[in-house]
């Protein structure tokens, strides 16, 4: 067997720019907005299939819409090897998140059907339904409730912002069958391997064409509500108000203040989504919103920073005499990478003389939650600027070609 498998770059390149132009976004290709459970989400997913069935795959849906092309191996009875990303986007968003791992996943597969190669364990790859938090909030949802991770009564009490919950947007979009058939027991996959766009620097300023993944950081998602007292913009004098806004902008500063001092390089804090109440210019705001990303490797550290974050922001609004309700909307743990998949992937990279190195995915994936019922690890290839979630996000046909090359030969591996 060549030790290169045979990458069809210029297909892969033509297949991205064909889901890419599958898209709800008023602006054209390449920025893409898709969001799950749409009939734009619906269209993107056929196109998909329809590759699948052409490699010759056997393709099969769950319940709420993750997808699963098999290459059957000549054991059936081993657990398959596993890889695959998604597909959904957030609104303005660009065509290599996701899509590169999902489309690449199938072409490595092609690679080594093209090269002859005849896989012990059977190869899998998954589309996952809405990694992105989009449309209802809380993101990886298929992977999470594959993992166990969300119960069919966590879907179901899942909205959208027009109300329309989880379970009945899920069977409207042709998914019917019982969410408690989602979840797989631990060990249902042999090993889970994900290709994505690093969505970082690194690579790209090291001229690295390959990471490994050695571990995903810990998201937490909050959310603060601030209740003030609005009034006449003119109206108030000022040592009397209780502005909302100023309360909710002191704790975003002071939020920022601890994410700097939490002694943790990787911890990062984010103030993603703010909205004010009633929004007029004359008018003082007596209600605001804002949402809370932190991350790190170090779940402890992670959750102690969280902490010290509950007491200033509680200490802030008792000072500005508002009102604070904070809930925490997800508080995920660390994922390690699995040093079977750490070591075929590394095997790869040399086996390909393609220089990489180990790194931490600050971004988290489905991969986070794979890792809880498979030993899973990521590839990871620069992307221009380590810009995503952009329509200027970019990976060169070079570096997928790349990612390609070594996921298959890790796939080839793993499959062994």
């Amino acid at each position: 067997m060549s030790v290169r498998p045979p990458i069809a770059t210029e297909q892969l390149v033509g297949e991205l720019h064909a889901l890419a132009a599958i898209s709800d976004c008023p602006e054209p290709p390449p920025a893409v907005t898709r969001i799950v459970f749409t009939e734009t989400d619906r269209r993107a997913r056929e196109y998909f299939i329809s590759l699948c069935n052409a490699a010759g795959l056997v393709v099969r849906c769950d319940a709420i819409g993750n997808t699963f092309a098999r290459w059957e191996g000549t054991d059936p009875t081993l657990p398959a090897v596993a890889t695959g990303s998604h597909t959904d986007a957030i609104p303005h968003a660009g065509m290599y998140d996701g899509t590169t791992g999902v489309l690449g996943g199938l072409e490595a597969i092609r690679a080594l059907q093209r090269q002859g190669v005849t896989p012990r364990r059977a190869i899998e790859l998954i589309l996952f339904t809405s990694e992105e938090p989009t449309r209802f909030g809380v993101g990886c949802t298929g992977s999470r409730t594959m993992a166990g991770a969300l119960s069919p009564d966590d879907l179901r009490q899942l909205t959208d912002e027009a109300g329309h919950d989880y379970d009945t947007v899920r069977q409207q979009a042709g998914y019917k069958g019982s969410l408690s058939s989602v979840a797989l027991q631990p060990g249902a996959y042999h090993a889970f391997v994900e290709l994505h766009i690093e969505q970082g620097p690194l690579l790209e300023a090291a001229e690295l064409p390959i990471g490994i993944v050695t571990a995903i950081a810990a998201p937490a998602t909050m959310e603060f509500v601030i209740t003030g007292e609005g009034g006449h913009a003119g109206g108030v004098l000022m040592p009397v108000r209780r502005d909302a806004l100023v309360a909710a902008a002191t704790m975003i500063t002071r939020i920022e203040e601890l994410a700097f001092q939490s002694g943790s390089p990787d911890l990062v804090a984010t103030v993603g989504a703010l909205d004010v109440h009633p929004g007029a210019v004359n008018s003082i705001p007596s209600r605001v919103r804002f949402t809370l990303d932190l991350r790190d490797i170090d779940g402890k550290n992670r959750d102690a920073t969280l902490g010290a974050i509950d007491r200033a922001t509680r200490q802030i609004a008792d000072q500005r005499s508002v009102t604070l309700a904070a809930r925490t909307l997800n508080a995920d743990p660390p994922a390690i990478a699995d040093p079977l998949v750490v070591s075929a992937a590394r095997e790869a990279a040399e086996q390909l003389a393609l220089p990489y190195q180990e790194m931490v995915s600050r971004a988290y994936h489905d991969s986070l939650f794979m890792a809880r019922i498979a030993p899973t690890g990521m590839i990871f290839i620069p992307c221009r600027g380590g810009v995503s979630h952009r329509p200027d996000e970019y990976a060169s046909p070079e570096a997928l070609q790349a990612g390609v090359e070594t996921l298959a030969l890790t796939l080839a591996r793993l499959a062994e």
